[in-house]
């Protein structure tokens, strides 16, 4: 499927293809705030960030889920590395 996405590398947002399974993707249920992280999913050597409100996913290049420990705190670091 292909989504919009913002990408901070570029400083735009793109339309990628993405593909959300249970073998590439974290989903988080327990999201409270707006600004919590939802959902983290591996694309290609690169992870796309979700907050739980209606912003742009953020991809970010040359991370994958297992390098941030699948954990929805340093995914929150890590996006906010890039605003």
């Amino acid at each position: 499927m292909q989504i919009t996405v913002y990408n901070p590398q570029k400083g735009r947002l793109e339309t990628i293809d993405a593909e959300f399974t249970k073998d590439n993707t974290t989903w988080f249920s327990n999201c409270r705030n707006t600004h919590d992280v939802s959902m983290i999913t591996d694309i290609d050597g690169d992870i796309l960030i979700r907050e739980f409100d209606y912003s742009y996913p953020f991809m970010i290049y040359g991370v994958s889920r297992s390098d941030i420990d699948f954990d929805r705190r340093k995914a929150k670091q890590l996006r906010r590395r890039y605003e």
